[in-house]
């Protein structure tokens, strides 16, 4: 069995990779799924010990949830959902029976929250405002909760669930093997995990993946908007520039990119993650909520703006994809502008900018594609991207 843990950033885990790739400010008023009208209780009365109920919404029929295909569908492993530290010790010192054993000892104490939590609660936030706008459309957030567990585990994760009030009803327990294929037939557009392995896996088979990292204090983030935040190559692009600036050097990659200005950048592993978020902002934007919407998108690059910007920008104008705010540090730390941003998550493909942005208590996610996992970026060099 591989259960992949949580970790607080401890240096940089390059993996050598170049995979298939998938298809393609801001007030804070807390919300809930008791402030929603037309909800009714999913998991009955309110319980002392686990919290307030979950509310879904009542449709003729039943309970209300998505057909995955109609979906935007993000599978988050139990190890990013929540902090699993003690229970991964047991597993490595004694095993998976006295693993299993300990957390049915253990199964009506919540787990506390992990790096990928606020994220998760951010999604949920956006469902809310969506079924108020759209009350019969199933085009929302559909949270998969993955994990490698053995299903008796399951207990305490549903009890940690009711406990935090999330709405997560799509559980994939394996037991010990592979989520992949169930991954695939969710139709997943992002998979977030502790696991690198499978996260790897996962790209090699066409889904938007990242392994998430959890800083050691993490920084408060808003509870009304879901801030999503990408670096540029080899994450929203193809790794193409990067390659060149690898080879040549900084001086090659301007040219090449002055060259090649109005030649579009190929996609990258996360392009379909950010269409599906474009997606969803149009749906506020249609009902007069451009100004308001609870979707915020930044692209975070060290590309310069003079010399190498423009290619980046006619890109996604030609793909149809609106990104919020575009930041080009030419170099300079991503730490400090993520630290302003404080985004959900953050997205990079090399560990040198996921140290970086951990360091100033931003969760950030690993992309391992690309060039970079080859040559890893080095304290004190330049950075194309």
């Amino acid at each position: 069995m591989s259960l992949d843990p949580v970790q607080v950033m401890k240096g940089q885990d390059p993996m050598a990779l170049n995979l298939p790739l998938p298809p393609a400010s801001n007030g804070d008023r807390k919300a809930s799924w008791d402030e929603s009208e037309g909800f009714y209780d999913s998991v009955g009365p309110k319980n002392p010990k686990s919290g307030p109920v979950r509310r879904t919404r009542k449709v003729e029929g039943g309970i209300f949830f998505p057909k995955p295909e109609n979906a935007v569908t993000v599978a988050v492993s139990s190890r990013v959902l929540f902090r699993t530290e003690k229970e991964q010790k047991v597993f490595e010192e004694k095993g998976v029976e006295e693993y299993i054993k300990y957390q049915m000892e253990h199964e009506n104490e919540p787990f506390a929250p992990g790096p990928a939590f606020p994220f998760v609660k951010a999604l949920e936030t956006v469902n809310i405002r969506l079924r108020e706008l759209y009350p019969e459309s199933e085009e929302l957030f559909d949270i998969v909760l993955v994990t490698y567990n053995h299903a008796h585990v399951g207990v305490r994760l549903i009890n940690t669930i009711n406990h935090h009030n999330l709405f997560i009803e799509r559980f994939c327990m394996t037991g010990g093997s592979s989520p992949i294929g169930y991954l695939k037939a969710w139709h997943t557009n992002l998979y977030l995990s502790a696991d690198a392995e499978k996260v790897q896996e996962a790209l090699a088979e066409g889904i938007a993946a990242a392994k998430m990292f959890m800083p050691e204090k993490q920084m408060e983030v808003s509870e009304t908007q879901l801030r999503v935040a990408f670096d540029g190559d080899a994450v929203l692009f193809s790794d193409e520039s990067e390659r060149i600036f690898k080879a040549h050097g900084l001086d090659k990659f301007f040219e090449h990119e002055r060259e090649n200005e109005n030649t579009l950048l190929d996609h990258g592993p996360l392009k379909g993650f950010l269409e599906a978020l474009g997606k969803l902002q149009k749906k506020f934007y249609a009902k007069g909520h451009r100004l308001d919407c609870p979707i915020r998108t930044y692209l975070v690059t060290a590309r310069s703006a003079a010399s190498s910007g423009i290619r980046a920008l006619k890109t996604l104008r030609a793909w149809g994809l609106e990104i919020d705010e575009a930041l080009f540090l030419a170099g300079a730390p991503k730490g400090p502008m993520l630290e302003k941003i404080r985004p959900h998550i953050y997205f990079d493909d090399q560990m040198f900018h996921v140290e970086g942005a951990v360091e100033m208590g931003t969760v950030a996610a690993h992309v391992p594609y690309g060039i970079a996992q080859k040559y890893p970026h080095k304290k004190g060099s330049n950075s194309a991207k």
